[in-house]
């Protein structure tokens, strides 16, 4: 019996897949900063208190990026996504109860835990072993497209819960729609109608050992380790801004009600970085694309760092030059394994990678927020990210230029 067998088409699944992201990202990550700020007032605990929760869990999820990765290449998407959506709003719930910050830590481990197993790395991971390798990046896109609209989704809507019915109720509410999905994962997720892709699999061990394989080539290639160098980096530079995009637009003089109207134009350029992308650049080396938009990311927030006063349409278009270079990037960030490093071994390999991104993610948040408690001010932190945003360019570029350089028969 083939594992990776599939109720709906592999286009349909992309769909699926995408639309399970949006709530995925929206309600196991996006949501966190606003929370957090409801948190703080409401229960008085500390900005670093707080972040040390998220980084508790990123920690967790970057240790089991690898073995989640490869449970997917090996045929466990289904039961993976559908088993984690639920705990994740059994998590989502209990969250909405919680008192105390040991209860609050033991939460944001479980969570962590179900982000490796439901967002982005293990979508990709299932639609790469499924599709035609030819295919994957059109299918990849898709996925990203939906994904896209998590923050303008969920970032306003979880606003509106936290000003309407209080951010524990909110919490219940985010949980609910991880029931939904996991209900959607478990039904869609069975017999694929790709026959030419069954029909041309190898059998089940001479499958493992090429995947094997493709993971020692891949881990003996410099590229390999300039590639995790600079995905590393550019996690750190991403979850920073994310996780303290809300109140370093508060410190730049916006209000509440601007900033959360700002970062709402965050999911639609995403999505327009996407289509533009898919639709003028579908042929171009990744590595080329990823090269051009890196060098976007430290020019935007040093432009952050040198506005001294409130602009509310300097800042949007800031925001959204960030949302259309991240946008791109996640792309780019999906399809450096099968363009750059293997065609093979996708989940493992991106487990791989994924594994000190992770920990960057886990340990970003709260170095920010120690840092912001220093002088009281976010300029430290945008000196950080710019420093960061500045090596990870080189990095990409340094692994794009040898990547040019070699013999690129992957396997």
């Amino acid at each position: 019996m083939n594992p990776f067998k599939y109720s709906l088409s592999v286009s349909q699944l992309s769909h699926v897949l995408g639309a399970g992201q949006l709530f995925a990202w929206g309600s196991l990550y996006y949501s966190f900063p606003l929370i957090a700020i409801a948190m703080e007032n409401d229960l008085g605990w500390s900005k670093s208190e707080i972040y040390m929760g998220a980084s508790l869990g990123m920690l967790v999820s970057s240790a089991l990026a690898y073995p989640i990765g490869l449970a997917i290449d090996n045929g466990f998407g289904r039961w993976i996504l559908t088993i984690a959506s639920f705990f994740a709003a059994l998590m989502l719930l209990i969250w909405s109860t919680v008192s105390t910050l040991v209860g609050f830590y033991a939460i944001s481990i479980v969570i962590g835990a179900l982000q490796a197993c439901t967002l982005y790395e293990a979508a990709f991971a299932v639609i790469s072993n499924v599709a035609q390798r030819e295919h994957s990046r059109s299918h990849i896109t898709v996925i990203t497209l939906w994904g896209g609209f998590a923050s303008s989704v969920l970032i306003p809507l979880e606003q509106f819960f936290i000003n309407e019915i209080g951010w524990r109720s909110s919490l219940s509410c985010l949980g609910l729609m991880n029931i939904g999905w996991a209900i959607i994962y478990f039904y869609t997720l069975k017999n694929v109608s790709n026959d030419s892709k069954i029909k041309n699999d190898p059998s089940e061990l001479s499958r493992k050992i090429e995947n094997q394989e493709a993971v020692k080539k891949a881990i003996r290639s410099s590229v390999f380790w300039l590639i995790l160098t600079a995905l590393t980096l550019y996690s750190v530079m991403f979850t920073v801004f994310i996780f303290h995009a809300f109140p370093i637009l508060q410190e730049k003089g916006l209000s509440s009600t601007d900033a959360v109207k700002v970062l709402m134009v965050l999911g639609p350029i995403q999505v327009l970085g996407r289509l533009l992308l898919s639709y003028f650049a579908a042929k171009v080396p990744i590595r080329l694309i990823g090269s051009i938009f890196a060098l976007f990311f430290p020019l935007i927030f040093i432009a952050m760092f040198y506005l001294k006063t409130s602009n509310f349409y300097f800042l949007l278009f800031l925001v959204g030059c960030y949302g259309l270079s991240n946008g791109i990037f996640t792309i780019v960030r999906s399809l450096v394994v099968p363009e750059m490093l293997s065609r093979n071994a996708y989940g493992a390999i991106n487990g791989l990678l994924t594994i000190p991104t992770m920990i960057a993610r886990a340990v970003g948040p709260g170095v920010a927020a120690s840092l912001w408690m220093i002088h009281q001010s976010y300029q430290d932190v945008l000196i950080l990210v710019i420093v960061v945003s500045t090596i990870f360019m080189i990095a990409f570029w340094t692994a794009s230029w040898i990547f040019s350089q070699t013999d690129n028969n992957l396997a």
